[in-house]
């Protein structure tokens, strides 16, 4: 085992003079997908939102093949999902051969379909930089562009100073020397390269996220340690290439698995004759990794395939991918964040490096949006990594452990990647019950934490819970293929899988529903102000969290949420079944024209805080979000046991964070319960938001075009 810990620290590097003028809330660095959704989720926010990258031009690199079914679920609450769809392709059949005969077909979504729970069913084929384009128009719409050929060299901050003493810091400064002293004690001074011209610059930011990739300039920056291997001499070779026209069938994914080695080709949607090229590289006489080129793929491409290596007409965007499996020591220094492969990198199998950055970027940007906003206090950031660094420990043991199965299936005529696509690759089972924000829940102890079996290092949570882990990375023995073998991933404890199950190992029932920390389900539904059909996440979507109100004993409590937090974060959502009485439009329910200007919202894209009243209504017609949350079974034991009297006082609440993460799931008359878990997340409502003088948001005065942007989504 080796580490990059990288060079330097946060708190050593010069800067210029500190009279710039150039701040900013968040500066994101690295404008990859994980990146981009970032900045894309704060700018819809109002959040003044800058991104950099170092590339002098948008990268367009043969990387991931696309979004899995999670993911898709936030580009969707993005508004950016019908895009990437329409840019795309579904996943294709695997057709598999040996010694350049076919041999098997498999396709591994030939059961699946989409479900009232989740209308992704599947992942999605889209070339990596056409995503990126479709986030990058989207962040255009709110008026922020990607800075390129800006690379990051340097970072000031109080060193190692938690959220708490900056606070105290902060408060001091105001004291003395008013609010403009308490924003400078609380930001983080980025310096960048001298550009072209020969000029450097500095800029002061609230908050900095390193969204740079594995060779990650801001962890190196931190000193943050980045723990695992990589096996130089294991490797596959990548790249974009074009193909004569009916060399192969462009409805399929061909793998070619021989002993010596291997070559797969899979079309690139939008092209007419693209395909992703992956293979086990040539080698030297020594056994050592030949470097790609055009000339080599196509003696890969002839060797394996039997085609001709002139049916391969051009090759572009090569590169080596080695198998490297890391994690940073943490995902926060002060005021400094770590996501996507700047904090872990993961085995290809499984596809979920690109998902996991994306999931990290989805759960960090609320958070700062509502610490910005001065509606939470800055404790809620401990949270981004108390959730986060435990799936990723989660998700290196996973792709590991697919690929050791992948390597073994394709040592057998008819073995393919089919191997590495298994329920946990969708991404929907990702929860964080042991989080301190799934209320109701107490903190498990180290045997039943996910970090039990994977984090390389102690961690240190909120609670100040130090939980000592071992990493056990796995072994590796040759392949044919060119790429490395895992041996067995071992998990101590088998109840440490962080979905599924209650902390100390019980199955839920059906009857249960979600617990707090689990993903929220999706379910068709009608607007009740128009008849319209449309779905819980669609009500989700947006910069907001959702308090959802089954049965009639929930209107008291939606109203007080409607009254208390319209218009600052939070939207009561009615979830009327097929058969129960409406009546009038409550306080916080859309009337039929406010309904009628959501749809038209949803269908031009405006997802953000622009978009609808703070209130709805929508009626559960055929009862799924009924069965999805267990609201069913529920009132039906609270009306047995409170008599028919009490039948019409039962209900329940469901509140759900801005990232279709259930946070709290009590009885309609539990209301304190309620009125807490929303102060946590959203202060005291009308009266928490930040002063207009001290606040981080846009004003017209500072940001007009992004304002107008925000405005018209």
């Amino acid at each position: 085992m080796d580490a990059d810990t990288g060079a330097g620290t946060a708190t050593s590097t010069d800067v210029t003079d500190g009279t710039t003028d150039d701040v900013t809330d968040v500066l994101v660095v690295g404008a990859g997908p994980t990146g981009l959704v970032l900045a894309c989720d704060l700018a819809r926010r109002g959040i003044a939102v800058r991104i950099v990258d170092r590339s002098p031009a948008p990268p367009r690199t043969s990387r991931a093949k696309g979004p899995n079914p999670r993911s898709l679920e936030i580009l969707d609450d993005l508004g950016v999902a019908e895009a990437v769809l329409a840019a795309g392709s579904a996943p294709l059949p695997m057709l598999k051969y040996r010694d350049r005969a076919p041999v098997a077909q498999a396709d591994p979504w030939a059961g699946s379909a989409p479900s009232p729970d989740a209308a992704y069913d599947r992942a999605w084929l889209v070339a990596q930089w056409r995503l990126e384009e479709i986030l990058r128009a989207r962040l255009a719409g709110y008026g922020v562009r990607v800075e390129l050929g800006r690379e990051v060299v340097g970072l000031t901050q109080s060193p190692d100073a938690p959220a708490e003493a900056e606070a105290e810091a902060g408060a001091r400064a105001e004291a003395e020397d008013g609010p403009e002293a308490d924003a400078e004690a609380s930001r983080v001074v980025v310096t960048f390269a001298e550009d072209r011209r020969g000029e450097g610059a500095a800029l002061r930011a609230r908050y900095v996220v390193g969204c740079d990739g594995a060779h990650s300039s801001v962890r190196k920056l931190l000193g943050i340690g980045f723990e695992g291997t990589t096996r130089e001499d294991q490797v596959m070779v990548c790249g974009d290439v074009e193909l004569a026209e009916d060399a192969l069938d462009r409805g399929l994914w061909h793998q070619w698995f021989d002993e010596d080695g291997a070559v797969m080709l899979c079309p690139i949607p939008g092209t007419r004759t693209g395909w992703w090229f992956q293979a086990g590289p040539e080698r030297d006489g020594r056994g050592r990794p030949l470097a790609p080129t055009a000339d080599g793929f196509r003696r890969l491409l002839a060797h394996h395939t039997g085609l001709p290596g002139q049916a391969l007409t051009r090759a572009e965007l090569l590169s080596t991918y080695r198998v490297n499996v890391r994690m940073a020591d943490r995902f926060r220094a002060g005021r400094v964040f770590l996501a996507g492969d700047a904090a872990h990198v993961h085995a290809i199998a499984g596809g979920l490096g690109m998902n996991t950055g994306i999931q990290d970027a989805f759960n960090l940007g609320w958070k700062l949006g509502e610490v910005l906003a001065g509606r939470a206090e800055p404790e809620l950031l401990d949270t981004y990594e108390e959730e986060r660094l435990p799936v990723a420990a989660r998700t290196l043991d996973l792709t590991s452990e697919r690929l050791r199965a992948t390597l073994e299936a394709i040592r057998r005529p008819g073995g393919g990647l089919d191997s590495a696509i298994t329920a946990d690759t969708t991404g929907l089972g990702v929860g964080y019950r042991w989080s301190s924000l799934a209320a109701g829940r107490t903190h498990p102890d180290a045997s039943t934490h996910p970090d039990a079996h994977t984090h390389p290092a102690t961690v240190t949570h909120p609670t100040d819970a130090s939980h000592p882990t071992v990493v056990t990375h796995p072994a590796t023995v040759t392949d044919p293929t060119g790429v490395p073998h895992p041996a067995t991933v071992t998990h101590p404890d088998a109840r440490t899988h962080p979905h599924a199950t209650h902390p100390a190992g019980a199955p839920l029932t059906a009857d249960e529903g979600p617990q707090p920390g689990d993903r929220a389900p999706d379910a068709p539904c009608a607007e009740a102000a128009t008849g319209a059909g449309t779905r819980l996440h669609r009500v989700f979507a947006g910069p907001r969290t959702t308090v959802l109100g089954f049965g009639p004993g929930s209107a008291a409590v939606l109203d007080e949420v409607a009254a208390t937090y319209g218009g600052t974060g939070v939207r009561a959502c009615r979830v009327y079944a097929a058969d129960e009485d409406r009546g009038e439009n409550r306080a916080g329910e859309q009337s039929r024209e406010q309904g009628e200007e959501q749809s038209a919202d949803r269908r031009e894209g405006r997802t953000g805080a622009e978009s609808g009243p703070p209130g709805c209504a929508v009626i559960d017609a055929e009862g799924h979000a009924a069965a999805a949350y267990g609201t069913g079974a529920s009132a039906r034991a609270q009306a047995s046991a409170g008599g028919a009297a009490s039948g019409a006082r039962t209900g329940t609440i469901v509140v759900v964070r801005p990232d279709h993460h259930v946070g709290l799931r009590v009885p309609a008359e539990d209301a304190r319960s309620v009125r807490e878990y929303l102060r946590r997340l959203h202060g005291t409502g009308h009266s928490a938001a930040r002063p207009p003088e001290q606040s981080s948001e846009r004003s017209p005065d500072r940001f007009p075009d992004m304002v107008d942007a925000v405005r018209k989504g």
